[in-house]
């Protein structure tokens, strides 16, 4: 009972707290509600510039940006910390099929910091315009030939505004004598084309080589499979993110985003159309034969229609058996003439025409069975059979769906490396988007997945570092909160320290049993302690019983003669142990303190 009071006690006080803190709050934001006078004026603005200067929160860890240092050989390696564009080279060409209007390569590019950045220093490359035609282009250190080391590229990008319709991918342009990157555009050849692209809700993460017919020399694009994972967050939070592709010399590759894989697979198997050709093809000049019959099943020809099949029979026919509701209102439409409606003022006869008040539902026919002429129900014709068809049987000259026949293919060929591509000498960003801000930066290109991981601890790592220190955790959140709202404390207490403290009191607090010594020494019966005792003389008995039984089966198995003294004996026994806890139970009640005699004082 204590406990419960106490209980009682504990939550009345905190709802009260709760309550009178929560109409401090009100008071405080509701300016409007009460005049404050303004003695009272100047104790509250004391006290609001103490709380703000005790709820600023404390200062961020700062985590300090230096540029990111190759740790292994590179062909391309590229910060822009520097602060310029030292090194690339903007288009100057002009897309063929387009608008002159837009034709031009004329977008922006420019070096700057990122938005809301939490490193200074730390800068990229920034496509700045938007709805034109961007690229920039610059030479690796020396041209990658594909042999028997892995190709690793590596860049970061930033959806600064989001994205709508645009991409974020770079291509390695392949290292041809005609290759002029003051001419780069959409048909410059490329080796590789990698990285993020949206448009509308279709997210891509593209991965496209150019693979070389070994026996027509032509080019043909193979593009990778689509990733399972979800990529839209990468389009859409608004955060950097690292995009990496791995090729081996085994031809297996993967597409990593922030260093998780989310892509995988084989150049030879997971390319879409497939690098090597069929060995066979189907025969262009094969034609199917006039009487080849591709029909499974045909209609019986020997079935007859019944003679009593009627064609004519309706599907539905009226219900005879109907009949028409008591009540039923013939004579009433089921609409009339709305009674209030009224003619507009501005009606003009000669130009509206006459004017008719708009038509409503009887309100007769509401509190009727129905209104109008009354119509039997339409039901399910039992004759109906509707046209009679032959039944279908199997065809006898069924010969299977016709196929042409398979031919050698003319084009085959197998390339079983397909790693070996076009060797590339340069890198480039040839971009079309209708948002502006996509931010690139630290651009790699290695052989080695340590120097590229050292890459992006020094680069991505440091921003996603400073991005984590700049928010507050989950506590400081709740301690921001309640410094705005004090009536906050008490929820936290209600939510979290009370149950608690409950589970504590009442793992701690066991109910203690009182003891015999403890009993009120009255003449009130104490049915309690007479059942107890009788308990212990029934078990008492019961032990006794169960050894006479076993002497008694020990005893069977003596002579005959033993039987009949051994019985006499047993029932003996038995006539005086029944005796026996009657007595002693007569005794016990006679001792215990409800069957005594009251004192006389």
């Amino acid at each position: 009972m204590e406990l419960k009071w106490l209980l009682y006690v504990t939550l009345l006080a905190l709802g009260t707290l709760a309550v009178r803190a929560h109409d401090m709050d009100d008071d405080n934001n509701g300016d409007d509600v009460v005049d404050i006078e303004d003695d009272l004026d100047d104790g509250i603005e004391e006290a609001e510039e103490s709380k703000s200067e005790m709820s600023t929160p404390p200062p961020t860890p700062k985590v300090t940006y230096r540029a990111p240092v190759p740790t292994g050989e590179v062909y391309f390696a590229e910060s822009f910390d520097k602060g310029t564009l030292d090194g690339w080279i903007l288009s100057r060409a002009k897309k063929d099929d387009t608008d002159d209007e837009i034709a031009k390569y004329d977008g922006k590019w420019e070096v700057q910091d990122m938005k809301d950045t939490k490193l200074p220093g730390d800068k990229g490359l920034v496509l700045v315009t938007r709805a034109k035609h961007h690229a920039i282009s610059s030479k690796l250190s020396k041209p990658f030939v594909f042999d028997t080391k892995p190709l690793i590229i590596q860049y970061e990008v930033n959806f600064q505004n989001g994205i709508e319709c645009g991409g974020a991918y770079v291509k390695l342009l392949s290292k041809t004598p005609e290759l002029n990157l003051d001419q780069f555009h959409d048909k410059t050849p490329y080796t590789i084309m990698f990285g993020p692209d949206k448009c509308g809700e279709d997210y891509k993460l593209h991965f496209i080589f150019r693979h070389k017919n070994p026996k027509t020399g032509k080019y043909e694009e193979k593009h990778a499979k689509r990733p399972d994972a979800d990529l839209k967050t990468y389009f859409t939070d608004k955060k950097t993110h690292l995009y990496t592709l791995v090729l081996n010399p085994d031809n297996s590759f993967e597409i990593l985003v922030d260093q998780t894989v989310v892509n995988s697979g084989n150049l030879l198997n997971d390319m879409s159309p497939p690098v090597n050709p069929p060995r066979e093809i189907e025969d262009p000049n094969d034609q199917k034969p006039e009487d080849w019959d591709e029909r499974p099943k045909i209609p019986d020809p020997d079935a007859v229609k019944p003679d009593d099949w009627d064609e004519d029979a309706p599907a539905k026919i009226a219900d005879e058996n109907a009949v028409k509701p008591e009540g039923w209102l013939d004579d009433e439409p089921e609409y009339v003439a709305d009674p209030d409606a009224e003619k507009p003022e501005d009606w003009d006869e000669d130009m509206d025409g006459e004017w008719e008040a708009p038509q409503i539902a009887n309100p007769k026919c509401e509190t009727s069975p129905g209104c109008g002429t009354w119509q039997r129900p339409m039901i399910d014709n039992p004759n109906y059979k509707g046209k009679w068809k032959p039944p279908m049987i199997d065809n006898v000259n069924y010969q299977g769906i016709w196929k042409p026949r398979k031919i050698p293919n003319p084009d085959f060929f197998e390339d079983l490396e397909p790693f070996k591509m076009t060797p590339f000498s340069a890198v480039g960003l040839e971009l079309w988007s209708m948002t502006s801000d996509i931010f690139f930066d630290n651009f790699i290109i290695c052989t080695e997945r340590a120097v590229a991981d050292d890459w992006a601890s020094d680069g991505w790592g440091l921003k996603k570092a400073a991005d984590g220190a700049a928010e507050p955790g989950v506590v400081g959140q709740m301690m921001a909160a309640a410094e705005e709202r004090p009536w906050l404390w008490v929820v936290y207490i209600l939510t979290v320290a009370l149950p608690v403290f409950l589970v504590v009191l009442f793992c701690c607090s066991g109910k203690k049993q009182p003891s015999a010594a403890e009993y009120k020494k009255t003449d009130a019966p104490q049915p309690d302690v007479m059942d107890e005792e009788k308990e212990e003389e029934k078990d008492k008995g019961g032990k006794e019983e169960e050894e006479e039984e076993e002497e008694a089966n020990e005893e069977k198995l003596g002579s005959d003669a033993d039987i009949g003294s051994a019985s006499q004996e047993e029932e003996e026994e038995e006539e005086e142990e029944d005796r026996k806890p009657a007595s002693e139970e007569e005794e016990t009640v006679n001792r215990s303190p409800r069957n005594r005699k009251p004192r006389k004082d």
